[in-house]
């Protein structure tokens, strides 16, 4: 039987955040939110995928605004109570420092250890992993792909 060794050294547990969709909850680490903000209506352009909201304008800069339901092959949807989280973007591009993310409602703070388990829900696009905690499935997005989504189109 083995057993898990703790140092001082060693992390066992991290905070992460529950970010509630309109169809899903997603968990990312607690260091992957720079700021949560209030909702406004984005800057929109005609011809843009469904998943891209438009551009928002956060601390003198311009960011993309998402829709992850929509890039996941769900729907967008802006529900009263909405919310921006601003993302670190994770992809090494210079000139692209944060992302927007639209959120359904306040995340919750949740640490986050080894009890953690793997769930057995499907997993969408841009779906990394799924975990259970309790009654509730948590899904871990890939923010890197969809960073290259907006690569992709020409977005950022």
């Amino acid at each position: 039987m083995s057993q898990a060794v703790t140092t001082p050294n060693s992390v066992t547990s991290l905070t992460g955040l529950l970010v509630p969709l309109a169809d899903r909850t997603l968990l990312l680490p607690n260091v992957a939110v720079a700021e949560l903000i209030p909702y406004r209506a984005p800057q929109v352009s005609p011809g843009m995928p469904a998943w891209f909201l438009g551009q928002m304008a956060w601390r003198d800069l311009s960011l993309p605004l998402l829709s992850f339901e929509a890039a996941s092959d769900g729907q967008p949807q802006i529900r009263p109570g909405a919310r921006v989280a601003v993302i670190n973007a994770l992809g090494g591009r210079p000139k692209v420092k944060f992302l927007a993310l639209l959120v359904q409602g306040i995340p919750r703070s949740l640490k986050v250890g080894a009890e953690l388990t793997r769930a057995s829900a499907p997993l969408a696009p841009l779906e990394l992993d799924a975990v259970s905690f309790g009654e509730e499935v948590a899904k871990i997005p890939d923010l890197i792909a969809l960073e290259q989504m907006l690569a992709d189109a020409g977005l950022i």
